[in-house]
């Protein structure tokens, strides 16, 4: 009897609280999230910095320089010149979205693996997602369009044929580093290849490397580089959001 007593104490008691409980106490009305328009046919949303509209490569420059590049602007896209170096924007950045869209020459039928139109987008000057032409064309897993180069393997190959247009959108996480240059946490990645998920938020394991294991070295906001692997790519539609 004492023990049931004590029961429906409980119960009162417990009821009493949930009765001083209002919805108000879990809403949060500050701060106010920014008001954004989403992009319609096209266009890039109403807070992206745009890199490449078309109409002028002023955005980039020669890596470790302020020189224009020596890329060629045509017909609305800005096309690598082989053999004339990889670019980088003027300005740098640290978590970002980006979107950015890019075309693999048609009439390369005689290249294969990593030499069928090679290029690649580094975030922070030292995180590569691989370009290159990936339709019927086999190479190396974590070396094949929209690899995380040499750390991560897409999910799946969402190449289109040479010659057509394919779409890179980015969520990048940067690495942080202490004051002493230790890494206090990793770097992550997004990618969705023609809307379609192929790296599910991947720890990005530090710099990309051809030969050997990553890096992880101190560093701050970076540019975004584009790289000439002397094949005659094309981009087109650049733009990014600051995060």
């Amino acid at each position: 009897m004492k023990r049931l007593r004590l029961f429906f104490v409980f119960l009162l008691i417990s009821s009493a609280t949930v009765g001083q409980v209002k919805p108000e106490d879990t809403e949060v009305w500050e701060p106010e999230p920014p008001v954004v328009a989403s992009a319609e046919k096209g266009l890039p949303p109403s807070d992206a910095i745009i890199l490449f509209d078309g109409s002028s490569l002023d955005a980039w420059q020669e890596i470790g320089s302020k020189n224009k590049i020596q890329w060629e602007l045509y017909d609305g896209t800005m096309r690598v010149v082989p053999n004339t170096g990889s670019i980088e924007t003027r300005q740098a950045f640290g978590d970002i979205q980006l979107h950015l869209e890019w075309k693999a020459p048609i009439g390369t039928e005689e290249y294969k693996g990593q030499n069928k139109s090679n290029s690649g987008v580094f975030l922070q000057s030292r995180y590569e997602v691989q370009i290159l032409d990936s339709y019927q064309n086999r190479t190396y897993s974590n070396g094949q369009a929209g690899a995380v180069y040499k750390q991560h393997a897409p999910l799946v190959n969402a190449m289109k044929k040479p010659g057509e247009w394919q779409a890179y959108d980015i969520v990048f996480k940067a690495p942080r580093f202490d004051d002493n240059g230790s890494k206090v946490s990793s770097g992550y990645l997004t990618v969705f290849h023609n809307g379609i998920l192929i790296q599910n938020h991947v720890e990005i394991l530090g710099t990309t490397e051809y030969l050997g294991q990553p890096k992880n070295e101190a560093h701050g906001k970076a540019p975004i580089r584009l790289q000439d692997h002397e094949s005659p790519i094309s981009f087109r539609n650049i733009w990014v959001r600051e995060l």
